[in-house]
């Protein structure tokens, strides 16, 4: 099928723009942002994945107000053409590219918004990640990070909040291509589950940090990754200062130090050690105020995961008390946790992800789900 951007000089093999690569079903394309007001009342998050080999593109949307998580999905039938990025009621528009970006929800079962994020920081490419198993892969994927402030409204049965009453409201956002997944549904030997993820995008009023870590069961990384870089003003910077890869410190080193809520897979705290490359010795600390489970956009849910197929078009809406939570259930372990973060004098606002399955040796865990003692 050929697509007018296939007039453009961007093809990476012999076929046109939207004939998938790859035969993987795991191959995919994803959106996903986040956003949160500095007195931790308001955490918001929106996924859109593109899944070419299933023919499903699906997006989320999800509110945690007041201990109550709210969430929103649709999913629909992506034949071809995957340059339109509307799902349902659920419409991710990108304004200006690696700049501006707009999310549109027009009353999903009660549930409406309208924001507009801008970069603060410029693209911070994240290596990419590769595992295999046995020679097949599980993922092959690049992503990238910006961080961002919002503006416009939500609106959920009825209360409208509207972002420029919360002060400055702020958050990252990142786009992933490539393979995840990739062993889901395919014959072959059980494998037995083991992953470590944890990912901190995290903001000051003059820079912004990033790591991402996976480790082994053993707790050695096979994929470790961090970077520093200035924040800047809102509309202050043009496409190419934002995609110079000068701007990013890529730090000489990067540890972390984790301690767990008993009985949980979830953090308590996480100190950060990062050795920037212009010799700044920073010591990041993070501190838990507000949870967020990414069930909520998908992730895990046993019945919205992403590139499940649910036909040409369907949407739910759902709730979470958040305080009801059984921490070890399996749908339920992958959370971001909004921070209050520290580094020296400086005080900040970051996100701190995690998804721990399986034995992981540095936290004592043992088991699939056991919880940390």
């Amino acid at each position: 099928m050929i697509h007018p951007y296939d007039d453009l000089p961007l093809h990476q093999s012999s076929a046109p723009l939207l004939h998938p690569t790859s035969d993987s079903a795991g191959l995919y394309d994803r959106y996903f942002f986040n956003g949160f007001d500095r007195n931790g009342e308001v955490f918001f998050a929106v996924a859109l994945g593109v899944y070419p080999n299933r023919q499903v593109m699906d997006a989320s949307f999800s509110i945690v107000v007041n201990g109550v998580q709210h969430n929103c999905r649709s999913s629909r039938r992506c034949s071809s053409d995957r340059t339109v990025t509307t799902v349902g009621s659920i419409d991710v528009q990108v304004i200006e590219p690696m700049l501006r970006h707009r999310i549109v929800i027009d009353d999903h079962h009660g549930i409406s918004a309208d924001l507009t994020m801008q970069v603060v920081s410029p693209v911070i490419e994240e290596p990419t990640f590769v595992r295999r198993n046995e020679g097949r892969v599980v993922m092959d994927y690049t992503r990238i990070t910006q961080f961002v402030e919002w503006s416009g409204w939500i609106d959920f049965d009825g209360t409208r909040i509207a972002l420029d009453e919360l002060g400055v409201v702020e958050g990252c956002r990142d786009r992933s291509w490539g393979i995840r997944g990739g062993l889901r549904g395919l014959p072959g030997p059980a494998v037995p589950p083991q992953f470590f993820w944890i990912w901190a995008p995290t903001l000051f009023d003059d820079m912004c940090t990033h790591l991402a870590v996976n480790d082994d069961a053993d707790g050695r990384s096979w994929h470790k990754s961090s970077a520093v870089t200035k924040r800047f003003a809102v509309g202050s910077r043009a496409i190419d200062d934002v995609t110079n890869s000068a701007e990013v410190d890529r730090p000489e080193s990067m540890s972390t130090d984790l301690s767990w809520q008993r009985g949980t897979r979830w953090a308590q705290a996480m100190t950060a050690t990062i050795e920037t490359a212009t010799g700044e010795h920073l010591l990041v600390n993070y501190e838990p105020v507000q949870r967020f489970q990414m069930s909520g956009l998908g992730y895990l849910h046993p019945e919205w995961g992403h590139g499940d197929w649910r036909g040409e078009l369907d949407e739910t809406r759902d709730s979470i008390v958040l305080a009801e939570v059984n921490p070890l259930d399996p749908t339920m372990v992958h959370v971001q946790q909004l921070c209050r973060v520290t580094a020296g004098d400086r005080l900040g606002w970051g996100v701190l992800e995690q998804l721990v399955l399986g034995p992981h040796a540095p936290s004592g865990l043992t088991g699939v789900l056991d919880g940390a003692k």
